[in-house]
């Protein structure tokens, strides 16, 4: 029986600042000198209660405050690798919005030194990793623009681009412009589409934004050419379970399309998304739907080798973890 929390995997879908667990939350408060609206960790865990993807939000970017110095990126960061790395990740790939902390005058090298600092801690230990700036959608373009410009800056560090943040009302296609101008300069490019968005989100994320990945996805099973393509395409889908739950994109795990994705032959992938406001790092994403949808070990496995095979790693690695699968599987 193969244990989902220590088989080797990739984690694609991962927000860092969704990885900021209460404790931290008050200890980066304390220091900083930030005041929250809740009188301790307990109470922030029972506001975790959530309707849809905006009112997630809404404490998300509350509790974002709390960040402000380099030292406190790098904590958050060092925090989450340490638990990814406990639940069998071998490389992850972060998201990471620098439109929100801008909008608090915390500037866009803060937060790449932060996490990058603890990324490379990270490497050190033979955890790999890219860092994948995303583009607020219910944000003005220009603002999105004017972001890429300043992250040109930091190539070295920043790997691709993404689109996330509040879906409904907020096409890919009014960001065609800038993810042209972040292709032509070298990033790669996923987009959030096909969560709370319609399958037409999805195509649009494909064919007007050149996403080489789509981050959720789950609404594409209503689309059945949408299905055929990303199928014959072999496009790679980050899928967040406990998210979809909490957010009421689902009703619960039983009633997850996870299983329908890969009986339809697509590649989905299991992530966490923001695990500490969705109740699980992505082993126990894993864990919980291989329970609810009655996965055995060979959907596991396959669902792990997915995460390699989808992640930007070059072939010799992505091969290398592969094997190490293999073996443990």
């Amino acid at each position: 029986m193969i244990d989902p929390l220590t088989l080797p995997k990739a984690e694609l879908h991962l927000h860092i600042e969704g990885t900021l667990e209460p404790e931290l939350m008050f200890k980066l408060a304390r220091r900083n000198g930030v005041r929250l609206p809740y009188p301790d960790a307990e109470a922030v865990r029972r506001a975790y209660r959530f309707s849809n993807l905006q009112s997630f939000l809404d404490v998300y970017y509350r509790a974002c405050s709390v960040l402000i110095h380099e030292r406190d990126f790098y904590e958050l960061t060092a925090a989450y690798l340490a638990r990814a790395r406990d639940q069998g990740v071998r490389h992850v790939e972060i998201f990471f919005d620098p439109q929100t902390h801008a909008a608090r005058g915390v500037q866009l090298e803060t937060v790449v030194r932060g996490i990058g600092r603890a990324l490379t801690e990270a490497r050190q230990r033979g955890m790999t990793s890219y860092l994948i700036m995303c583009f607020l959608r219910d944000r003005p373009v220009d603002d999105a623009m004017a972001t890429l410009e300043q992250a040109l800056a930091h190539r070295d560090a920043i790997f691709g681009v993404g689109l996330d943040s509040a879906e409904v009302g907020h096409p890919p296609e009014k960001f065609r412009d800038v993810f042209d101008r972040a292709i032509n300069a070298g990033f790669r490019a996923v987009a959030h589409a096909g969560e709370e968005g319609p399958p037409e989100y999805i195509w649009q994320a494909l064919d007007v934004l050149g996403a080489e990945r789509i981050d959720h996805g789950v609404r594409c099973l209503e689309d059945r050419s949408l299905v055929q393509r990303l199928g014959t395409d072999r496009i790679p889908l980050t899928v967040c379970p406990f998210s979809n739950v909490k957010l009421r994109v689902v009703g619960s795990l039983e009633e997850h399309p996870l299983a329908k994705m890969l009986d339809h032959g697509l590649c989905a992938t299991v992530n966490s998304d923001d695990p500490a406001y969705f109740g699980g790092y992505v082993g126990d994403n894993l864990a919980g739907v291989a329970e609810a949808l009655r996965l055995d070990d060979s959907a596991l496995v396959h669902l792990a080798r997915n995460s390699f095979e989808a992640s930007f790693l070059d072939d010799a690695a992505r091969a290398r973890h592969i094997a190490e699968l293999t073996a443990a599987g």
